[in-house]
């Protein structure tokens, strides 16, 4: 079975990551998230997808982070979904542009307490001498925050994924798997079909 062919490729995505929705154990909206320094040294992690609109693909971190460091350094980034119980996978690149502070205000707010509180405690990717310095900076900012809402820290927002490149993947026999590339170019998207 091939893939169908969309004029949209967001609309393409939003159609299989509905699909993972319902068929993945766990997080069908975990991806692969790669950035590289100003002189390219690559990195990549797993992050958590917290949003796709028309523009592209949200997530949100840490921005003292290594990652935030590597986007700030070169805001390009590219992104990888694989559905295990579907035998697909999607690739995204693209250019990264920050959430507004509307955007990562409510999804902040929206966040469990604990993950708020989290938020605040954790200096990201910087060296930790133990377990115990972590579980210090929580009940220090838990009595902070003892009680109302928590506000968004001035280290943490998202970013936008705006992609110009998409690829989706369909695992088929004998490794002749079915791939359609999304390019946009000045007059929108043109597809291809590529080589396995």
């Amino acid at each position: 079975m091939s893939s169908k062919e969309h004029q949209d490729p967001i609309g393409h995505f939003r159609e299989w990551f509905a699909e993972a929705q319902k068929s993945e154990p766990n997080d069908p909206n975990a991806m692969t998230l790669a950035t590289s320094t100003r002189d390219g040294r690559p990195t990549a992690r797993m992050v958590l997808l917290k949003g796709v609109d028309d523009q592209g693909f949200v997530f949100y971190t840490n921005l003292e982070s290594r990652k935030g460091r590597d986007i700030t350094q070169n805001p390009v980034a590219a992104l990888v979904f694989h559905w295990k119980s579907l035998a697909r996978q999607v690739r995204v690149e693209g250019r990264l542009e920050p959430v507004t502070p509307a955007e990562a205000d409510a999804y902040f707010a929206s966040r469990n307490r604990l993950s708020q509180i989290g938020a605040w405690a954790s200096r990201q990717s910087q060296p930790l001498a133990g377990r115990f310095e972590l579980e210090k900076k929580m009940a220090e900012f838990t009595a902070k925050f003892l009680v109302g809402s928590i506000p968004r820290p001035p280290h943490w927002s998202g970013f936008r994924v705006l992609p110009d490149r998409l690829e989706f993947w369909t695992n088929q026999e004998f490794r002749l798997h079915d791939r359609i590339l999304y390019l946009l170019g000045s007059t929108g998207w043109r597809t291809e079909r590529l080589y396995p």
